[in-house]
C-alpha cells in the first residue's frame, strides 16, 4: 500500500494505539498495514544469505540464512508473517527500510505477536543511514523491541554506541515481562527525542535513556536519520545461549503493522 493510502488506512486505528501516551503532538507520517496481497518492495529491502562473507552470523553466530520466499516472508490475512524454518539449511527472513530516506526521532511503534522456542530471536530496531561517526556501534543502534525464546515473556529494549554496548558490558538496557507475548498481539515502541528514548509496551513505559551533559558522539551519537528493521534470528550468542529446540520450529513472527510518528519539527 503507498504512503497516501496508508495514512488513511491508519488514521482512526492510529489515533486509538497513542492515545494512553502523555504527549500527543504527534502526527503520523508513514505506516504499512501490510493489508495488500504482497510486501511492497518499493518499501521494504529483503535481505539475502547468511552475512557472509564480511558478516558471517550477522557478528552474532546466527545460524539462518535469510530468505525472500514465500515461505518465510509473506503477507497473510492483514499481518506480515516471518516464518523461521528448519532443514538442510535454517532458514527465516530479514526485512529493511534502509532505500528510504530514514527518520530522525519521533514514535516507532509495531504491533505484532512474538515466536516461541528455545533458539527464536525476533527484533524490531532500527540502524543508522550512514556510519556518520563510524562504524558498528560508533553510529549508534537503536533496539525498540528483542526476544529470546528462552526467556519467554521477557521483552527486551537497548541502545548501543560507542561508550554503551555489551561487548564492553556498559549495554543500557531494560525488560518487560509480557507472559503472553506469543499468544497475543502487543504494541511495541519508542518515542525517540533529541536527548532522550523511552521504551513503552501497550503505552506503558519501562525504561529510558537520557543524554547527559558532556556526553559526545561516543555515549549519543543517536541524532542523525535511522531506518527500521524487522527480522526472526535463530540461535546466536544471545538467542541461542541455551541451544535451539529443533521441534519449536516452524516458528512465526507475526506483525500487524508498523507506524512512525513525529512532531512538526522533526525529520
Amino acid at each position: 500500500m503507498k504512503l497516501g493510502s496508508q495514512l488513511a488506512a491508519a488514521g482512526f486505528v492510529a489515533s486509538l494505539s497513542v492515545s494512553c501516551f502523555a504527549d500527543d503532538d504527534y502526527k503520523l507520517v508513514w505506516a504499512d498495514e501490510f493489508d495488500g496481497k504482497a510486501l511492497d518492495r518499493s518499501v521494504w529491502h529483503v535481505v539475502k544469505g547468511n552475512g557472509c562473507p564480511k558478516l558471517c552470523g550477522f557478528g552474532n553466530n546466527e545460524l539462518q540464512h535469510y530468505r525472500g520466499r514465500e515461505k518465510n516472508l509473506r503477507l497473510e490475512n492483514g499481518r506480515l508473517v516471518i516464518e523461521a524454518h528448519m532443514g538442510n539449511k535454517v532458514t527465516s527472513a530479514k526485512i529493511t527500510t534502509e532505500e528510504m530516506p530514514g527518520w530522525s526521532y519521533g514514535r516507532i511503534a509495531m504491533r505484532a505477536k512474538l515466536p516461541s522456542g528455545v533458539g527464536t530471536w525476533p527484533a524490531f530496531w532500527m540502524m543508522p543511514k550512514t556510519d556518520s561517526y563510524g562504524p558498528w556501534p560508533k553510529s549508534g543502534e537503536i533496539d525498540i523491541m528483542e526476544h529470546v525464546g528462552y526467556n519467554q515473556g521477557q521483552v527486551h529494549g537497548t541502545i548501543h554506541t560507542e561508550a554503551f554496548n555489551h561487548r564492553i558490558g556498559t549495554q543500557k538496557g531494560g525488560h518487560m515481562q509480557v507472559p503472553n507475548a506469543s499468544e497475543a498481539f502487543h504494541e511495541y515502541s519508542v518515542e525517540w527525542e533529541e536527548s532522550e528514548i523511552r521504551w513503552y509496551i501497550d503505552g506503558e513505559q519501562y525504561f529510558q535513556v537520557t543524554k547527559k551533559a558532556g556526553f559526545g558522539h561516543a555515549e549519543w551519537p543517536l541524532d542523525h536519520p535511522f531506518y527500521v528493521i524487522l527480522n526472526l534470528a535463530v540461535g546466536g550468542d544471545w538467542g541461542g545461549a541455551q541451544g535451539v529446540d529443533k521441534t519449536a520450529f516452524p516458528a512465526r513472527f507475526e506483525i500487524d503493522w508498523v507506524r512512525i510518528w513525529q512532531k512538526t519539527a522533526e525529520k
